[in-house]
């Protein structure tokens, strides 16, 4: 019952996590890692087993994913870069008859999830708010530009002034213009959502941001506010979610007002938090895909007012050579 954590990357508490809680059930089994330059992953080198594999851009990528899936006896395979997403849920139905089985929401809700209109479109049906979007030649300042299939802040743009803008902003027809949502009025908050194969909404932890770093949380505070039962209410049932989910929401420091930001279905990079506070998506996963067991509902197992405060450490290999 081995699994593997897809483009490990820097994700050293997640791999940490699942081994915790993989050998509880299956002590002899083992948590392996990929990517495409695994020597220098910090999370490959504390996995039990890693493996090298091209990038996702690469038409041999799921060749040799594969192949060594097979050669590793690995039964769960778990996501964690965006540019992954879309081609394993498009080969779902492949590695399934292999028994390799992928903890991914359908291709439909996936595809939704990379396109920040598309998901927008789907948030409004929800009757959640979302930041409105601007015509190009229409617009107001202040507002915040970013690009349909975007993730890790890259190739945004908080635009105050006329003279902030540029060509590229207009020529570029992936680029949004969107209303503005005003971080002295709002607090921004990523949660975690745990969807099980029945695709319904188990859990929900509201992560509040208070410090990031290219993309990714390095401070971070669990907060019990009305964010729980407003996704509860309007993300209850999502077709096509399974596994983790992380959603951006600003909420208003003194209404009720939320605005729906986006949703990745993965886990993110401060999941940890979330973990440590008493989420353990890792365990329900192994509990639904290897025991085949029901998930209970756990929107009170997690403790509030938990903060993260993150610190450089370090991996040493011995003996390499570049």
């Amino acid at each position: 019952m081995n699994i593997l954590i897809s483009s490990a990357g820097r994700r050293v508490s997640l791999v940490r996590a699942f081994q915790k809680e993989l050998k509880k059930i299956f002590p002899q089994a083992k948590v392996f890692a990929s990517d495409a330059n695994p020597i220098l992953s910090a999370a490959c080198q504390v996995a039990d087993g890693h493996f090298k594999v091209p990038l996702q851009s690469d038409p041999t990528y799921f060749d040799v994913l594969i192949k060594n899936c097979i050669a590793h006896d690995i039964k769960l395979m778990v996501p964690t870069i965006d540019a992954e997403l879309l081609p394993l849920a498009k080969n779902k139905k492949r590695l399934l008859e292999l028994g390799i089985m992928p903890v991914i929401s359908t291709e439909d809700f996936v595809g939704k999830c990379r396109d920040k209109r598309e998901i927008h479109t789907f948030l409004e049906a929800k009757e959640v708010a979302v930041a409105e979007e601007y015509s190009k030649s229409d617009y107001k300042l202040p507002m915040f530009i970013k690009p349909t299939d975007g993730s890790r802040s890259i190739d945004t743009y908080l635009i105050r002034n006329e003279d902030d803008l540029i060509p590229y902003h207009f020529e570029n027809e992936k680029l949004m213009f969107l209303e503005y949502i005003d971080h002295d009025l709002h607090e921004e908050f990523t949660c975690d959502l745990y969807y099980d194969k029945e695709n319904k909404l188990k859990c929900v932890v509201p992560r509040k941001r208070i410090e990031v770093r290219d993309g990714e949380v390095y401070k971070a505070l669990t907060v019990k506010n009305h964010l729980v039962d407003y996704i509860k209410t309007h993300l209850g049932q999502i077709a096509g979610a399974v596994g983790c989910l992380t959603a951006q929401f600003f909420v208003h420091k003194t209404k009720s007002n939320v605005y729906a930001i986006e949703i990745n279905p993965r886990f993110g990079g401060g999941y940890p938090l979330s973990y440590l506070a008493g989420a353990n998506f890792p365990k329900w996963i192994l509990t639904e895909y290897f025991s085949d067991e029901k998930i209970a509902n756990n929107f009170d197992c997690w403790e509030d007012e938990l903060l993260m405060i993150r610190y450089d450490d370090e991996i040493l290999v011995h003996g390499y050579k570049g």
